[in-house]
């Protein structure tokens, strides 16, 4: 029989096989490393997950627009986002998930392994995830600064989109991304939708003359704002303007707000970085201060919005408002809790979701199958099935295609005889907010 004799002659036997066990684990550390699962996703800078599309992007008269989404979610609301990112998802659109400081790498990391696990979203290598978050305080100018690094990320992925979309994972829609492109192939590609109002709608933002700190700009985890005991006198170079939060935009005027060719974005910026609620107000006033954009604002950001209703109403929506989202004429919806029973009510008599939670459209070559008709008779078979049909729909996928449903012939009506009347052009910046005048009682 041959003996086997360790290299170790002249060394000690047990420093010998102190360094093999060394060995063995470094070899195992990095085998763990090296696994598909863990490695193809990196939690310390953005992450893009295809450089390259399948499929190119036509683009012109006749051709639907380019849709740019950033969601922007908490601790906790990854599965919420991704239910979110699914009922709007189109292969033509671009995608920018980010979670803020509040949650965890892993949390960052299961989003990504989530959005990386479905066949369609790697096919068109269209969704992003923010693998390292910072501190994000929505009262504060942080938050702005979020919006911004959002469309400048958005910009220098690929520039080729026509409008800026923010939602929050408590967003959903109110109709299809067929039905919402439909809607934006005939407009002015000009146009800029956001909520004008002469009226402070924040209870804390009682005057928009006091000076206030956001810590979270320079702090690694959210922190309050700090108020100043002094005020400052009111701007008279530009006439301040507000309202809602949440906006539609062109990419000319986010590369406006993000290069800023003139100084008046950085002007702006500056003085709203001592300012509560600066989202509120920062892209408001520059359209309307702005020579080439002051003309170009709808007064309508699209979104149904539960204090629309009644102020004094519960927090979420409920389906006693059903009958109220549908008369809106809203395409987005808010605010949600994960597990509203009216999120499912819109999902199959609305959107037509799919059992994997897929909103399918016109680009697909094969009709989706209603999650109400969808049988199954385990977990894992219904997964097959439904890799089998993504696998299917990106063979024959035409991304150039829409067909709109009631909802999005109602919605491209309604613009269009905006954009008839002209309203956009004469009216939104006049409702400037006077800092003297809004303090909250």
């Amino acid at each position: 029989m041959r003996t086997i004799k360790f290299p170790c002659r002249g060394l000690n036997y047990t420093f010998c096989l102190l360094s093999i066990a060394v060995s063995i684990l470094l070899i195992t550390t990095v085998s763990r490393f090296n696994i598909p699962k863990a490695s193809s996703v990196t939690v310390n800078k953005l992450k893009h997950y295809n450089s390259k599309r399948s499929m190119l992007v036509s683009k012109g008269k006749g051709y639907p627009p380019v849709l740019a989404y950033w969601i922007c979610g908490t601790k906790g609301e990854g599965k919420k986002m991704m239910r979110l990112l699914k009922a709007i998802y189109h292969p033509r659109n671009h995608y920018l998930l980010q979670l803020d400081d509040a949650s965890s790498d892993s949390e960052r990391l299961d989003l990504a392994q989530m959005v990386q696990s479905l066949n369609v979203f790697e096919a068109f290598g269209n969704v992003d995830v923010i693998g390292k978050s910072y501190a994000i305080n929505r009262m504060g100018s942080s938050g702005l600064s979020a919006v911004l690094h959002a469309a400048a990320l958005l910009l220098k992925l690929n520039a080729d989109w026509d409008w800026f979309i923010t939602l929050t994972a408590s967003d959903y829609p109110l109709m299809t991304q067929d039905d919402l492109l439909h809607a934006f192939t005939f407009l002015p590609e000009d146009l800029n939708f956001i909520h004008f109002t002469n009226k402070t709608i924040r209870k804390e933002q009682t005057d928009l003359n006091q000076i206030v700190v956001d810590p979270s700009l320079y702090y690694e985890t959210s922190t309050d704002l700090f108020f100043a005991v002094e005020s400052r006198d009111p701007p008279d170079a530009f006439n301040i303007s507000g309202g809602s939060p949440w906006m539609i935009f062109t990419r000319a005027f986010m590369d406006y707000c993000v290069s800023g060719w003139d100084n008046l974005p950085r002007k702006l910026l500056m003085f709203f970085t001592n300012m509560v609620y600066p989202v509120e107000s920062y892209f408001h006033t520059l359209l309307c201060n702005s020579i080439d954009f002051q003309n170009t604002s709808i007064d309508n950001f699209l979104m149904f919005s539960l204090w629309d209703i009644d102020p004094s109403e519960s927090q979420f929506l409920d389906l006693s408002h059903y009958d109220s989202l549908l008369e809106s004429g809203a395409a987005f919806a808010r605010p949600f809790a994960e597990n509203d029973l009216i999120l499912e009510k819109v999902d199959d008599m609305i959107l037509n979701m799919c059992s994997n939670g897929l909103v399918f459209g016109q680009w697909c070559s094969k009709p989706a199958t209603n999650r109400n008709n969808h049988t199954m008779d385990s977990s894992s078979s219904s997964k097959d099935d439904d890799d089998d049909d993504q696998e299917l729909l990106l063979s024959f996928a035409n991304i150039d295609s829409v067909k709109p449903g009631l909802y999005g012939i109602k919605l491209r009506t309604l613009l269009s005889d905006v954009v008839k009347r002209r309203e956009y052009s004469t009216n939104q910046c006049k409702k400037t907010l006077n800092p003297s005048e809004i303090k909250v009682n």
